[in-house]
Formats: C-alpha cells, structure tokens, sequence
C-alpha cells in the first residue's frame, strides 16, 4: 500500500512539474515582443511606475487624446510633480489639469487597489481604462486590476525596452530568472483573486479621493 502511494505522489509530482513548465514555456511566448499600438478611445490611462519608459508611453497617450486622464501609480513619495512633468510629452497645462499622482501603492496588488479607488472618485468605475506597464508585468496587472475593476473595460499597452529582450529568455540567464518569477507572481495573483478571494478587490470599501490622489501643485514656470 505504501508503495502504491510513493508512486502516486511520484505521478502527481511528475504531471504538476510537466504543467508548471509547459505553462512557463506559454507565458514567455506569450510576452510582446513589439510596441504596442493602440487607436482606442478610453475614459483614462493608469501608468505603473517601474521605468521612466512607461511613464513617457502613458503620457503620450494622454497628449495624443486618447483618454481624458492620467492616473500614475506607485509614485515614490519623495518625487514631486514638477519631477514628473519634466518626463512627459505633456504641455504643462495638461499636466495640472489632468495628470493625478499616486502616492500609495507599494506594490502590484497596491496598484490596483489605487486604481480602483481612483477610478471610483473620477467617475470611471464603469468605463474604460489604457494599462501601460512592461511586456513582462502586463499579465500579473492585469489579473489584479480585472479583480479589483470587474465592470472597467482594460486595454493593455505593453512596453518592451531594449535593455530587456524577452525573446532572449531561453539564452540570457537574468531574462529567464526575471521571467520565471514573474511568472509565479502571475500564478499567486490568479490563484488569490480567482479562488482564495473573489470579489474582494471590487468590494471593499476604501479611502477615496484625496487621500489616494494627490494631485500635482502646479510649479513656477
């Protein structure tokens, strides 16, 4: 009998390792190898911060009218607005009326949760949102903000930078390690939005406004 159990865990062990692998093997292949181009009209564009590339993109699509506004995510909490504005392809103008900050995330899962709330008090909470983020961390984003906006329509705007190829994750060491732990973050954030907790993002209740936002002072021209 001991025997039959050592060679089921053995079967099991070997068949979830086989999916494990083949499922790491679709996500990089997965992964945007080319710019994104988009033409579609939203309510607003959400930037996660993790390059000054990323930011650059959203701005672009807020200055080309695609989206009313700007929400960037994950702001460091000593970088003021005046830093960011000199980052964007934005008249200074735009950027005052319509560029929010984000000063609480610290995280992926905090991302969508300042998403969420942002969306809420902008009246977007029904709409539409561009995601811009890089081509590796498109997917884990946007599993947590589908949980935490179930009613938002979301269009990925991946950015692929020329500092990481990853149609190099086969013969470069640092793409694939990169690549496989995003990829088990990816596996997590399914697993606790799909099953450990459903609906939760959507559902709770948070500080809306202010407290999440800030919006940037305009600065001496």
């Amino acid at each position: 009998m001991r025997g039959r159990w050592r060679c089921a865990a053995l079967v099991l062990g070997c068949f979830l390792g086989s999916a494990f692998v083949a499922g790491f093997i679709g996500f990089a292949l997965s992964l945007e190898r080319t710019e994104s181009t988009l033409t579609v009209q939203a309510d607003g564009v959400v930037v996660l911060t993790g390059g000054s590339d990323r930011v650059y993109e959203a701005g672009g699509l807020l200055a080309r009218g695609q989206a009313r506004r700007l929400l960037i995510t994950g702001v460091n909490r000593a970088t003021r607005g005046h830093e960011i504005a000199k980052l964007l392809p934005v008249s200074r103008e735009l950027f005052d009326c319509c560029v929010d900050l984000g000063y609480r995330a610290q995280d992926t899962i905090g991302n969508a949760l300042e998403t969420r709330d942002w969306a809420r008090a902008r009246g977007m909470s029904k709409g539409s949102l561009i995601i811009v983020t890089s081509n590796y961390h498109m997917p884990r984003a946007l599993a947590e903000l589908s949980a935490a906006l179930p009613e938002v329509a979301l269009y990925p705007f991946s950015v692929v930078s020329d500092h990481l190829r990853v149609e190099d994750w086969l013969g470069d060491l640092a793409v694939t390690r990169l690549i496989a732990a995003e990829y088990v973050k990816y596996l997590y954030a399914l697993l606790r939005t799909r099953l450990l907790e459903p609906g939760a993002f959507a559902t709770a209740s948070g500080p809306v406004g202010a407290a999440v936002v800030a919006e940037p002072s305009p600065q001496p021209r």
